[in-house]
C-alpha cells in the first residue's frame, strides 16, 4: 500500500508541474530578487528596457534575466508557446481573445499592464529639407502618392509583416488601409532603419523613440550627425503646430504617434518575473523610463519648495 500511495504521491507532482509549465518546481527555486527568467522584448524597445535590466541585476546579484529582443510577433509566439518564456515587454496588451486562451491553458490569467508610454520618430536624412509632415501627408505617401514636388519616398520599417512599429502605423496612420508595398522597405532591425535613411535622401525612417531621443545619451547623440528627427503636425493643438517627440510632447499626447508599453506576465507565484515587474512599475523602473525620456506611467510631481536663508550668516 505504501509503495502505490508513494507511487501516485509521484504522478500527482509530476502532473502538477506539467500543468503550470514547472511553475511549482521554479517557486521553490527563486524569489523576486533571485533566480533566473526568460523574457522577450519588443526590439523598439531595447536601449531603455537593456538599462532596466542592467541596474535591476546589479540591485540584485542573485537574479538574472535572460533577454532576447525580437519583433512583436515573435514575442507574442514565445509567450504563448515557449514554456520557458515567462514574461514579454510589448507594445499593447493582450486582447480578450488571447486571454480567454491564456487562461485555458494556464488556469490563471496573466497579469497585464501599461508601464510607460513611448512614440514612433519619423526620422529623415540630415541633408533633406522636409522635415515637416502632417499625418494626412504621411498616409498618401505610405500609399504611394507622391508629394506637392512630385516625389515619392522611401518609408524603412524595422519589417514588414510583424513588428510593432509597423502595426501601429497601419492602425494609427492607415487606420486600417493597406500600405504601397512599393514605396516601403523592410529593415533586420532599427539600427538598420537608421544607417538605410543615413545613406538615402529619400528615405523616411520609423523608429521607436527609445533608440534616438535621449540627448544623454552619446550613441544616440551621434546618431543624429547622420539623420534628423522629423516634425509633425499636432491637430488637437489650437494653432496646429508642427511637433516634435519628446518627454514633454508625450506626456502631453501634442505629438501624435505616442504608444502605450507593457509588460505581460505569466507567472502564479512571487518569483523574478514578479519582482522585475514591480521594479518597472514603481519609483526606481519609473525614474529610468523618466531619464530616457519617455513618459513613465508614474506621476512625478514637481513640488515648489520656500527656503528661509539666513542673511545675517556668511
Amino acid at each position: 500500500m505504501r509503495t502505490i500511495l508513494s507511487f501516485l504521491g509521484l504522478i500527482l507532482l509530476s502532473f502538477l508541474m506539467g500543468c503550470d509549465g514547472g511553475q511549482v518546481a521554479n517557486s521553490q527555486k527563486e524569489t523576486p530578487t533571485s533566480g533566473t527568467i526568460h523574457i522577450s522584448i519588443d526590439e523598439s524597445f531595447k536601449p531603455v528596457m537593456e538599462e532596466q535590466i542592467r541596474i535591476f541585476e546589479l540591485s540584485n546579484p542573485a537574479a538574472h534575466i535572460i533577454a532576447t529582443y525580437k519583433s512583436e510577433a515573435d514575442c507574442f509566439r514565445d509567450f504563448f508557446n515557449d514554456s520557458l518564456n515567462r514574461m514579454v515587454v510589448v507594445g499593447r496588451g493582450l486582447t480578450s481573445k488571447e486571454e480567454k486562451y491564456m487562461m485555458h491553458k494556464l488556469g490563471f490569467n496573466p497579469s497585464c499592464n501599461a508601464i510607460a508610454s513611448d512614440a514612433v520618430a519619423v526620422l529623415v536624412n540630415a541633408k533633406s529639407k522636409d522635415t515637416l509632415f502632417t499625418m494626412a501627408n504621411l498616409k498618401a505617401a505610405l500609399q504611394g502618392k507622391k508629394d506637392l514636388l512630385n516625389q515619392s519616398k522611401t518609408f524603412v520599417f524595422d519589417g514588414l509583416n510583424a513588428t510593432s512599429t509597423v502595426r501601429f502605423i497601419q492602425d494609427s496612420i492607415l487606420k486600417g488601409q493597406a500600405y504601397d508595398t512599393s514605396v516601403v522597405k523592410a529593415a533586420k532591425n532599427s539600427k538598420e532603419v537608421m544607417a538605410y535613411v543615413a545613406q538615402h535622401p529619400d528615405a523616411v525612417g520609423l523608429v521607436g523613440f527609445s533608440w534616438i531621443g535621449n540627448p544623454e545619451d552619446t550613441a544616440q547623440v551621434n546618431l543624429l550627425q547622420t539623420v534628423k528627427i522629423a516634425y509633425i503636425q499636432c491637430d488637437i493643438c489650437e494653432n496646429k503646430p508642427f511637433v516634435k517627440p519628446m518627454q514633454e510632447s508625450m506626456i502631453t499626447k501634442r505629438y501624435p504617434l505616442v504608444r502605450g508599453m507593457y509588460y505581460i506576465l505569466k507567472e502564479h507565484f512571487s518569483g523574478l518575473g514578479t519582482g522585475f515587474v514591480s521594479f518597472l512599475k514603481f519609483e526606481r523602473g519609473q525614474l529610468i523610463f523618466k531619464r530616457a525620456y519617455l513618459d513613465p506611467v508614474m506621476d512625478f510631481e514637481v513640488r515648489n519648495v520656500n527656503m528661509n536663508i539666513d542673511k545675517t550668516k556668511k
